[in-house]
């Protein structure tokens, strides 16, 4: 066992997902995380192509399998109703719109947290403050007051990232705007919402509004988008992000009146831009990044939990591999990732862009070649390579054959 010391901010996917192979691979892992507990529900996040051999490889099939949403498909619908598309789990082989693995954030954090919980030291309600590095070292210094020295540590902490901001210089270096803006909340189930998502786009501003079930038949997730050139309200008031909300939707057909009415009440209510996260390198020193905090490629690319997933293994088995090098380890992490990372952001472009051409004044619709679409896309879902870091430690137990989907 390495004994190597290595610190995660974050508890949501990539930091869970990263401490489950530096735990396996032996290093002592610490998550901190600023929350007083693990978040629930959020929007569905997908699994698709190399991230399900990821899960496959953690032993987690089965218990991601059982906590997904089991939706049967996705249906567009205009203002009254009417079905305009249908969409099935089960096309492109359960990689295409709706993937065969769906789950909300909140179920895949439980269930990779309960995986790690016995072996990983987490620490709630508590963040990094100041941190400073030298050859051998990284000594932290927490919130609560608290001051401990690691060998690494690693930012697993999403789009506004407290550490990049430490380490790697201001958000606005970094994050770009698609000019967009999501919004989600669960709220009771009186729509009929059973197996199917439904979306309600509306063509003349933009702005969309859907429903989509969850396994308590009795909630449904409630999801909007709307453009916006800036987006300036604070990530942390939800208040004010509910009348932004309010502002931004009044007037919108279909079910969103009704939607709406709901929106005080909900428990887990989650609004943000839609922005990408552009870094030319994840590391400095003895400090790096993973998942939204390094390379967000938007939700509306479809592949951000399969870049966390598929990070935290690269990461982890570079690190390990380079004998926990961090220049070396990093190094490999970011060569694996890069291209896999950029298909992804150019799948989250194109699609925020294709809905933009379809509005008035948008810009005309693109004449796509095929031929390079398909061989992006596949390259957003399989392209990049899983090393069986068969040289290095691993103490986790031999992963079950894939389960059917």
């Amino acid at each position: 066992m390495s004994g190597t010391k290595v610190l995660v901010a974050g508890a949501s996917i990539a930091g869970p997902a990263l401490a489950h192979w530096l735990h396996r691979r032996g290093a002592e892992v610490t998550v901190v995380e600023r929350a007083p507990g693990l978040r629930p529900g959020g929007q569905a996040v997908d699994a698709r192509g190399v991230a399900k051999e990821v899960i496959r490889r953690m032993g987690l099939d089965a218990a991601v399998r059982a906590a997904c949403t089991d939706t049967v498909g996705a249906l567009t619908v205009d203002v009254d109703g009417n079905v305009l598309e249908t969409y099935r789990a089960d096309d492109d082989g359960g990689d295409g719109y709706i993937a065969d693995i769906e789950i909300l954030r909140g179920d895949l954090s439980q269930v990779l947290y309960d995986d790690t919980r016995d072996g990983v030291e987490y620490v709630f309600g508590d963040r990094i403050a100041e941190l400073t590095q030298d050859a051998d070292g990284v000594d932290v210094t927490f919130a609560s007051g608290e001051r401990r020295r690691f060998d690494l540590v690693v930012g697993a902490d999403g789009l506004h990232s407290a550490l990049r901001g430490m380490v790697f210089g201001p958000r606005e270096e970094f994050l770009r705007h698609l000019g967009l803006v999501l919004a989600f909340c669960t709220v009771p189930n009186e729509f009929g919402v059973d197996g199917w998502m439904i979306d309600y786009q509306d063509q003349a501003s933009g702005r969309s509004a859907g429903l989509r079930p969850l396994k308590d038949v009795t909630r449904a997730m409630a999801m909007f988008s709307f453009p916006a050139a800036d987006f300036e309200v604070d990530h942390r008031d939800v208040e004010g992000q509910k009348r932004l909300l309010r502002e931004q939707v009044a007037g919108l057909g279909w079910l969103a009146p009704r939607i709406l009415a709901h929106v005080d009440d909900s428990p887990d209510f989650y609004l943000d831009q839609v922005a990408q996260v552009v870094m030319d390198r994840w590391s400095v020193g003895r400090v790096g990044l993973i998942g939204d905090a390094a390379f967000s490629s938007s939700p509306m690319s479809g592949g951000g939990t399969g870049l966390a997933l598929v990070g935290a293994y690269l990461l982890a088995g570079e690190l390990a591999t380079a004998g926990w090098d961090p220049a070396a380890g990093f190094a490999g992490y970011e060569a694996r990732m890069r291209s896999f990372v950029e298909a992804n952001q150019e799948i989250g472009r194109m699609h925020v862009g294709s809905r933009a051409a379809s509005e008035p004044g948008g810009e005309s619709s693109q004449e796509f070649d095929m031929e390079a679409l398909t061989a992006l896309v596949e390259r957003a879902i399989n392209g990049v390579a899983l090393p069986d870091y068969a040289g290095v430690p691993d103490s986790g137990v031999t992963a079950a054959p894939p389960i059917g989907s």
